[in-house]
């Protein structure tokens, strides 16, 4: 992924779902610990928050998903301010945001916009 770049993997990963009904489950432990230290299994080297919540939002503006869900979350393994806690719920907001974004845009022009470029920087 990390050679290919995130979007161009989402592209894939939403070329490959196609119109079919989507089920979006995101493992916080793909996170590298510097950005979810409370998870079950952290992974030193994992992605940064900043893709993770770009990628949740693309899926769900770009596909049919039918349901989501964020697992892995358990912010009192390590007490790191609530940090994991906060990358969760946002997590489901980044979906719920592009659920949002994906009915504006089939209700027309002016309630929808195309999502988000990748953050650069």
């Amino acid at each position: 992924m990390i050679a290919r770049g995130i979007a161009a993997v989402i592209a894939q990963a939403v070329a490959i779902v196609g119109d079919g009904p989507t089920l979006l489950t995101v493992d916080v432990d793909a996170l590298d610990p510097a950005f979810a230290p409370g998870t079950g299994t952290p992974e030193p080297g994992g992605m940064t928050s900043t893709d993770l919540l770009w990628a949740c939002r693309e899926v769900a503006a770009r596909t049919a998903l039918v349901g989501a869900d964020v697992v892995e979350v358990l912010p009192t393994q390590i007490g790191a301010a609530d940090i994991t806690a906060l990358i969760g719920s946002r997590l489901a907001h980044e979906v719920l945001t592009g659920l949002g974004m994906r009915r504006g845009a089939l209700q027309g022009p002016v309630a929808g916009r195309e999502p988000d470029p990748l953050p650069v920087g």
